[in-house]
C-alpha cells in the first residue's frame, strides 16, 4: 500500500480523521470543540482558514488545505498538534487499552516519539520507501496518519 491521498473532509463528516482536523484548526488559533463533528462552526473556522491562507474558499479540507493546516511537530512540543498525533495513534489503537498508544496529552514525549518511530520504520519497510524514519512528524508523515492508513 502507496501513501495514501489526504482525505477530503466537509461539513456534516463525522469521526476519523475529523477529531485531527479540529486539533489542527485550535494549533492554528481556531477554537472549534474537538468533538469528531464537522459541524457549523468547524465549518466556518475552516472557511476562515483557507481565506486566511488565501486558499480557494469552499469549507472542503482537501490536499492544499491540509498541507497548510499541518504544523511538524517533535519531541519536546506541546500544545492541539501534539493531541492530534497522539489522537492518530488512539484511533489506530484496537485493543481499547490505553496503555498501548499514547495518552492523549498534548506533550510529544518519549512514548509519543516511540510511536512515531514505530510508525515511520512500518511504512518505510511496507509501503513508502522515501518515509524518513526520525521520529518528526512532518508533512509525510502527516498524511499517512490522516489518510487513515492501517486504520480499522
Amino acid at each position: 500500500m502507496a501513501l495514501q491521498p489526504w482525505p477530503l473532509v466537509r461539513l456534516g463528516d463525522k469521526a476519523h480523521p475529523v477529531p485531527s482536523l479540529q486539533y489542527h484548526l485550535r494549533q492554528r488559533g481556531y477554537p472549534v470543540d474537538v468533538d469528531g463533528d464537522v459541524g457549523p462552526k468547524t465549518d466556518a473556522a475552516v472557511r476562515a482558514f483557507q481565506k486566511a491562507k488565501k486558499l480557494g474558499v469552499d469549507g472542503i479540507v482537501g490536499p492544499l488545505t491540509w498541507t497548510a493546516l499541518v504544523t511538524t511537530v517533535r519531541r519536546g512540543d506541546t500544545g492541539d498538534a501534539v493531541r492530534s498525533v497522539q489522537e492518530e495513534f488512539q484511533y489506530r489503537n484496537l485493543s481499547d487499552e490505553e496503555g498501548n498508544a499514547p495518552a492523549v496529552d498534548g506533550i510529544f514525549g518519549p512514548v509519543t516519539e516511540a510511536a512515531v518511530y514505530d510508525w515511520q520504520q512500518l511504512l518505510h519497510d511496507n509501503d513508502e520507501p522515501a518515509m524518513a524514519v526520525d521520529g518528526i512528524v512532518g508533512p509525510m508523515t502527516w498524511q499517512s496518519l490522516i489518510s487513515g492508513m492501517y486504520a480499522g
